[in-house]
């Protein structure tokens, strides 16, 4: 089964969702022998990291799962290992080549190699070309000893034909390739090569050396087969994109410092569904992309690395429309497993036509749209993402939450379970009114089931065009001022049975879990409202603190969901005071606290249990 049957089936999850109502789900799609989350699971005999959820499909996908789906790579341990003492020397004598051994054909200022074998060139060459064109078998190796290569004419290394050409360089050496501005063909028709260092086979560069390649016709690398990086200290400048893989692009290793007007990483093979994917094993990556930093027409998928990316000049910056400027971008699916990354995006900072799968990783995101957005799954299963700046932080259709630490700052909704329109905070313009996004028709869910949401939104801050289920975690909501917009907003259904929920905002839209919830909930709406900072503590009737939270912003609304409220017990909300416990995003333990102002006693004679009036839909079922 491959990439676009399993995309099919996350449409068929969503209209489980609609058929079997959204307090369903989750048993409908473990417990059915033909359920959609087994089906996935038994794609390929694959294992399955186990998740706290089998709600959202490709919950438990890992990088590894991830690659079983894709085609397989040229990558072999015998690509880097080469004879030394069967080497033809290549010598660039500026504008002149000499060559010593068979397999090589030199015409003034350009030489091709005819067959297979191991070519070490090393000097200058001011202005010519190192072409490939062997049709026998086997792969030909350019070892770059220390060459400054350019050409004023087209791609100073150009590989026509050969098996596989691989690309050492040479330890301790620094190189330096750079292409014409102007291309000249032999023909009209013809339009390759079209970057400094270009490729019709597979390509593998590595080595403890150092290649800096200036692309200033169009791209800078460019393999229309695999290409393989897997070390070496690399800087790529493109009038294009920097660095492309056609079928696919993998790094293993190494240092790549990218700067491109185009994408900065791309594979964009679109005729078959097993390619055109990006896999990063590891490495030190330094991206700045006037469209996208990393785009596959197919799978991105990440095991771990050092990352730092910027889209379209950044957060603060504007891009046209229909223009894409996305962190990272995959048309089918995003796989993380670890990393660290720091990205500043014009556009989303990780986004993905389907689905995305965050197992783990640090991310530090600034975004000029959403921070997280998947079209239509979006699984959360470990790491720390900081959002410090959004339009919407996190978006998708389905979303599921088994982990991690998230913190999200957004000019709309932090949270948002909806199918937006790309770009859509763009159109209405960063920072603008709130609540104004456009929306596509579906079913949408929110299952929270472990980990820490922390949010502060001028919008709503959990907003779920359909429903939501949470059996676990924590979930901290600093929401809107204004009336229009509340710290949580749903259509269909809000079932709790575990975990903290608090969310403070404004009144006029207030809403709290509905009465098929088993845990039990509070909300409070005050005459008045009250600065940020103001403390919100509520206890029992016996002084023992349940929730102690001096929200960051100003609120009208308070709503307390926590397992230890009980039916028929009475518990006093205090505003105010002060408290000597040490706190942890607003949230106090171990509190201490004293001197606050009581502002009502409750009683829980229901699951919900509401003070004051205002507020929306709440409390349905």
């Amino acid at each position: 089964m491959g990439k676009r049957q399993i995309a099919l089936l996350l449409s068929i999850a969503v209209l489980v969702g609609a058929l079997v109502g959204w307090g369903k789900v989750a048993e409908t799609m473990s417990s059915s022998p033909s359920g959609v989350a087994e089906t996935f699971n038994a794609v390929q005999g694959l294992t399955i990291v186990s998740y706290d959820s089998s709600a959202s499909v490709g919950a438990d996908t890992t990088v590894i799962d991830a690659i079983a789906e894709n085609a397989d790579t040229h990558d072999s341990a015998e690509d880097y290992t080469w004879q030394e003492g069967d080497v033809v020397a290549i010598s660039l004598n500026g504008d002149s080549i000499t060559a010593a051994g068979t397999g090589v054909r030199v015409d003034g200022s350009t030489v091709t190699i005819t067959a297979p074998g191991t070519y070490s060139l090393s000097g200058t060459l001011t202005d010519g070309q190192i072409v490939v064109d062997s049709a026998a078998d086997g792969d030909v190796y350019l070892v770059l000893d220390g060459v400054d290569m350019r050409s004023s004419t087209s791609a100073p290394i150009f590989v026509a034909d050969a098996d596989e050409v691989v690309i050492v360089l040479a330890p301790g050496t620094e190189n330096y390739v750079a292409d014409a501005a102007t291309y000249i063909y032999a023909s009209a028709e013809e339009d390759e090569p079209n970057a400094a260092i270009f490729s019709k086979s597979d390509l593998t560069i590595y080595g403890e050396g150092s290649l800096v390649v200036v692309g200033n016709y169009n791209d800078a690398i460019a393999s229309k087969d695999g290409l393989i990086i897997a070390s070496g200290n690399i800087t790529a400048t493109a009038a294009d994109d920097g660095i492309r893989g056609k079928d696919y692009l993998i790094v293993k290793d190494g240092v790549l410092t990218v700067t491109a007007q185009g994408d900065g990483l791309k594979s964009d093979n679109e005729e078959d569904a097993t390619l055109g994917y990006i896999l990063i094993e590891n490495g030190s990556l330094n991206i700045a992309a006037g469209g996208d930093a990393i785009q596959a027409v197919s799978d991105v998928m990440i095991a771990d690395g050092e990352f730092v990316i910027s889209a379209g000049g950044g957060s603060n910056s504007r891009i046209a429309s229909g223009a894409s400027a996305k962190g990272i971008k995959a048309t089918v699916r995003v796989v993380i497993d670890g990393g660290t990354f720091t990205i500043d995006a014009a556009d989303d900072a990780i986004h993905a036509n389907d689905n995305i799968t965050l197992n783990g990783g640090s991310f530090a995101i600034a975004s000029g749209d959403d921070g997280v957005h998947a079209d239509a799954t979006l699984a959360i299963n470990g790491g720390d993402i900081d959002i410090s700046r959004s339009y919407e932080g996190i978006e998708s259709a389905v979303i599921t939450v088994n982990g991690g630490d998230i913190h999200i700052v957004s000019s709309d909704d932090g949270l948002n379970g909806a199918g937006g329109v790309d770009g859509s905070g763009m159109a209405q313009g960063f920072g603008g009114r709130p609540g104004q996004n456009s929306f596509v028709g579906g079913n949408y869910f929110f299952y929270m089931n472990g980990g820490r949401i922390v949010i502060d939104a001028a919008g709503d801050g959990v907003d779920v065009n359909g429903s939501i289920v949470m059996t676990g975690g924590v979930v901290l909501v600093n929401g809107p001022t204004e009336q229009m917009n509340g710290a949580l907003d749903y259509d269909g259904g809000f079932q709790i049975s575990g975990g903290l929920f608090v969310a403070v905002g404004s009144a006029g839209m207030a809403q709290a879990p509905d009465t098929s919830s088993t845990q039990y909930s509070v909300l409070v709406n005050t005459t008045s409202t009250q600065q940020a900072g103001t403390l919100v503590h509520l206890q029992s009737s016996s002084g023992e603190d349940i929730v102690t939270f001096a929200p960051s912003k100003a609120y009208q609304s308070i709503l307390i969901s926590s397992p230890e409220l009980s039916s028929g017990e009475t518990y006093q909300l205090y505003l105010g005071g002060s408290v000597g416990g040490e706190a942890v995003d607003g949230l106090y333990t171990d509190a201490g606290y004293s001197g606050g102002t009581q502002y009502t006693s409750l009683t829980l004679a229901s699951v919900v249990t509401q003070v004051g009036g205002g507020g929306g839909r709440m409390m349905r079922r």
